[in-house]
């Protein structure tokens, strides 16, 4: 993946892993230059410094080593050094790149709602359209420069200076224009029919603009229907000659829409049973009509607080049978009719459904086919009016509406039972009040014509994670229609003219193309601020009709869901498959942002705007809820890089604490966040940055002409490239994936376990105490510059301030520098690093490194040893082998033995052991070591993962003398530097 397609904005979320160091020495002793030099050269922790001896070192030989020296500072100081490489590593980097454009949503109730709050305006009928729309674009783009302050803070990458929004008239002209493909293909239509109203909003809303509140609490009412006319088979049923009264039991949970009563649905198939209560005498003229299956809830229903009750069935029916019934309106009397509805269920209710088509959308589809009106007495509103008639006008139905409803019924004498019930019910997402569903004159789009292809279009798109892909599918499935259009103010206009005098619409392709002409050039201003006779098209000013100018605008989902037009006009890849290389969004989207896109350009393209769709969580506090200002559990952005008040409680962590913190989440989980894992994140961070000093330090005067040839490396130097190739691959692979959590997590190993607990650990004795060129510190400093280079791109998406400085301290060393890290391309490894043979011997190797150092421990214990420098090992190969293991997880043909491994490496252990001397020997037939050798010593028989991988481990203390310049135990004569010190002292003294 090179930097051209990685975005430098991470994608928000979870608790953060901190992987900590396998063995006490860390990054962060290795790279201090308090410690003498010698003291460095040992491999021990500064918490081991009084262990290794008492002497002070001899000081005159400090300046002859090689100690890292670097301007690379050990504290990050962020606040102050991270807006140094800001500017590089997003502006500047996006004008290289152009790979992305930032966009913002201008338009929609929010932003109307906090202008009309900023002019203390409760009532918008006061002010104009053109008032209204002036200081809500003033409040959007004061919110857009808040927000553009507040991305470029957090080093999100971008041509901030050159951004859009849907609220500019190129973006405006662009919508209309997918409005217009979508006219000219049939997709857009008006139609009087129930859609959820907020009354609160005074405005038509879409599914995705909802809210569901599981405790919302309605007055649930039973009520007596009378059958003034009975079907000809329910007159069958009945007694002759005598006078009946027969009444269906219907249940809602709105009786406030029962004024807009037109019928009552029956499933076809479902039986029906004709009963009367206990206690009435065989001459009584009332009975009731319910559903057979239902009869047990009946019982409930007629029950009276004295005395329980028991229902006598008289007779069936079938639901088909009762069409031809017509019943008594409950509250006006009017006469109306029994239909059939497949909807209709015996799961709760009586299975006698009220069904008002003015306030219900399987009401309205039952209803419009059989040419009964979609009745609605409400007004924008939520209050009845005059066509409710006298008693209700004026009330609000979700309030004294219902209440009054009841009364009327109850006075009626058709209230059987009413009772509060709790359930689900939709709320306008913004308001956070409840909505009604309101027959009103609407613009639709026709979802379901094109709706199989958008679900066959997806499974062209990589989705994250794969398990969205239902919730995303389920919502394209179940819809049909969307309502596209708003009462508001703030918007893009539906461009529409209606017949002054009959109402009917004109939008044909001569109208809509005029205006659209209009908008490009003055802006959707224009259909406010110009006469209706300008935005009419010419052909239609001299045909005797008077027009007006529709006020409704578009649904903002309509707005950001063309957004992919823009990109598509301003970076055209014609050998894509898609427009947009990824969208990223929360789990609501699927039904908002994520399908509206996906809707409109399959219906104009055929195809899915995105080639990746990622979902991401909601944050939580530390303890797992919801963050909330009501709750003070929230945690600013601002906090984190800046800092609070009290420095000490809320220090400043800076942009790349809060990028890396994203970046280590499993995002696609909602994701916690706060004070403790701020913490542990820094501390991250902290490592990162003593791991890069070190490297740092001792690539100083190392250049890129330096390096030495991969097949000159030493054994351990080309260990250390296989493992940075692996670390790639996973590091590559991850980014792929969108798994930034698994990038951090490879980070973290290769710093704290490959990197500090193993690699510097050798090679710091190698840096220091070897001449400047030779070719052993020339092969460390060879693996350290590819290591650093590999570290540093993996780094670099998720902390580019970081990453920028780290390469502003190395730059020097390449041959062909390059002005930011990102510019220096993707993370490149070469096939010849993956060496599985090398990796396979590197098992062993390091296998008999941890069981000496076991051993080194126990001798440390024993006091027989300080510094592990103090002692020399040998390695027995056992005549009597102890067994084998065959545990090597590489495919290869052939695996060497352990005297194979041994015999290779052998030359290398004392470095590798970080020890002054490795012997190999084999167990002498009989021989008793502890007779033989009166030396103290630590002994331990292991089995090593190889074959015949039997061998006995001895710690001895060194024999020799301590060198005063390195401080291995390898001089002949006292204070005499050892054999390596010597010719490497006298080389700088010529």
């Amino acid at each position: 993946m090179p930097f051209d397609t990685i975005p430098a904005a991470i994608i928000p979320t979870s608790n953060i892993d901190t992987q900590s160091a396998t063995t006490s020495t860390t990054a962060a002793n290795m790279t201090s230059t308090k410690l003498p030099a010698q003291a460095q050269s040992q491999g021990t922790a500064p918490s081991n410094k009084k262990r290794v001896t008492k002497d002070k070192p001899d000081q005159k030989y400090a300046p002859t080593l090689l100690l890292p020296k670097t301007d690379f500072p050990l504290r990050a100081d962020a606040v102050n050094r991270e807006p140094q490489f800001r500017q590089r590593s997003t502006s500047d980097l996006y004008a290289w790149q152009v790979a992305k454009i930032e966009c913002w949503d201008c338009h929609g109730l929010p932003i109307e709602l906090k202008a009309l709050s900023e002019l203390k305006v409760a009532d918008r009928s006061s002010l104009s359209p053109t008032e209204v729309r002036a200081v809500a674009q003033a409040t959007a783009q004061s919110t857009v420069d808040a927000q553009r302050d507040s991305f470029q803070s957090y080093a999100v990458m971008g041509d901030w200076s050159n951004g859009y929004k849907t609220m500019d008239k190129d973006f405006e002209t662009r919508q209309l224009k997918v409005f217009y493909e979508m006219m000219n293909k049939g997709l857009i239509y008006r139609a009087n029919k129930p859609v959820y109203w907020s009354p609160s909003s005074k405005t038509a809303l879409a599914e995705s603009e909802l809210e569901y509140k599981d405790d919302h609490k309605s007055q649930s009412a039973w009520v007596a229907f009378y059958l003034h006319e009975p079907s000809a088979a329910i007159l069958a049923l009945l007694p002759k000659g005598v006078p009946l009264q027969v009444q269906a039991v219907v249940w809602t949970t709105t009786p406030w829409t029962l004024p807009a009563n037109r019928c009552v649905a029956v499933h076809p198939k479902m039986s029906y049973t004709l009963f009367r209560t206990n206690g009435a005498s065989e001459s009584s003229t009332t009975m009731y009509l319910a559903a057979t299956e239902r009869m047990n809830e009946m019982e409930k229903r007629f029950a009276s607080k004295e005395s329980p009750i028991m229902l006598e069935p008289l007779a069936q029916i079938m639901g088909d049978k009762l069409v031809g019934t017509r019943y008594q309106h409950p509250l006006t009397g009017e006469s109306m009719p029994f239909i059939t509805a497949d909807y209709v269920t015996s799961d709760s209710g009586s299975g006698l459904v009220h069904t008002a088509p003015g306030h219900g959308m399987d009401d309205y589809k039952a209803c419009s086919p059989l040419g009964i009106e979609a009745f609605c007495p409400v007004d924008d509103l939520g209050v009845f009016t005059a066509e409710a008639g006298p008693e209700l006008e004026g009330l609000q139905v979700q309030g004294e509406g219902t209440t009054k409803v009841l009364e009327m019924l109850k006075a009626k004498g058709t209230l059987i039972q009413q009772e509060a019930y709790v359930h689900k019910y939709p709320y306008d997402w913004r308001t956070k009040k409840p909505i009604i569903l309101r027959a009103t004159s609407q613009w639709f789009a026709n979802v379901g014509s094109v709706k199989e292809d958008a679900l066959k279009a997806v499974e062209n798109v990589r989705i994250v994670p794969e398990a969205a892909r239902r919730r995303l599918e389920g919502f394209v499935h179940s819809r049909s229609e969307w309502c596209i259009s708003r009462q508001r103010s703030w918007g893009v206009p539906i461009p529409v003219m209606y017949d002054d005098e009959t109402g009917e619409p004109l939008m044909t392709k001569e109208s809509v193309q005029h205006v659209i002409g209009i908008v490009q050039e003055h802006g959707a201003d224009a259909w406010w601020s110009m006469t209706t006779e300008e935005l009419l098209a010419p052909q239609y000013r001299d045909n005797s009709r008077v027009y007006r100018r529709g006020t409704d605008t578009m649904d903002v989902w309509f707005d950001s869901g063309t957004s992919w037009t823009m990109i598509e006009e301003k970076m055209p890849r014609p050998e894509k498959s898609f427009v947009a290389d990824v969208y990223c969004e929360g789990s609501d989207q699927h039904r908002g942002w994520f399908q509206s896109s996906l809707l409109t350009s399959v219906a104009l393209t055929g195809k899915a705007p995105y080639g990746t769709l990622i979902t991401h969580g909601f944050l939580l506090d530390e303890k797992g809820f919801k963050q909330s200002k009501s709750l003070g559990n929230t945690v600013d952005p601002a906090v984190v890089i800046y800092g609070g008040k009290n420095l000490q409680k809320d220090p400043a962590y800076g942009t790349d604490v809060l990028r890396l913190w994203v970046a280590s989440s499993e995002y696609t989980k909602d994701v916690a966040i706060g004070k403790t894992i701020l913490t542990q994140v820094a501390d991250a961070l902290r490592k990162f940055r003593t791991t890069a000093r070190f490297m740092l330090g001792n690539l100083n005067g190392f250049e890129e002409s330096d390096a030495v040839p991969y097949e000159q490396l030493s054994f351990l130097d080309k260990y250390m490239l296989s493992e940075v190739y692996h670390f790639c691959k996973s590091v590559d692979a991850a980014y792929s994936e969108f798994a930034f959590n698994k990038v951090f997590n490879q980070l973290q190993y290769l710093t704290s376990t490959t990197l500090s607990a193993f690699y510097f650990d050798v090679v710091k004795d190698t840096l220091y105490s070897e001449s400047e060129k030779s070719l052993k510190r020339r092969s460390v400093q060879t693996a350290l510059f590819h290591i650093l280079n590999a570290f540093n791109k993996s780094l670099a998406p998720m902390t580019p301030h970081f990453s920028e400085e780290v390469y502003e301290n190395y730059r020097s060393c390449f041959t062909s520098p390059q002005p930011s890290v990102f510019r220096t391309g993707w993370i490149d490894v070469p096939e010849q690093w993956n060496d599985l043979t090398l990796r396979e011997e590197f098992v062993v190797v390091r296998f008999l490194r941890t069981e000496v150092n076991q051993l080194l421990e126990q001798a440390r214990t024993a006091k027989l040893i300080g510094s592990s420098l103090e002692a020399d090992v040998e390695l027995q190969f056992l005549t009597s082998a102890l067994g084998t293991k065959d545990s090597l997880n590489v495919n290869l043909d052939t695996k060497q033995s352990l005297e194979q491994v041994v015999a290779k490496y052998k030359d290398d252990f004392a470095r590798y052991f970080i020890t002054s001397k490795v012997k190999v020997s084999r167990e002498e037939a009989g021989a008793d070591d502890d007779k033989k050798d009166t030396q103290l010593y630590f002994k331990r028989e292991v089995v090593a993962p190889c074959k015949d991988g039997s061998c006995r481990l001895i710690v001895r203390r060194a024999l020799l003398n301590k060198c005063p310049r390195c401080w291995t135990f390898t001089s002949v004569d006292q204070d005499a530097l050892c054999p390596r010190c010597g010719p490497v002292v006298a080389s700088l003294d010529t």
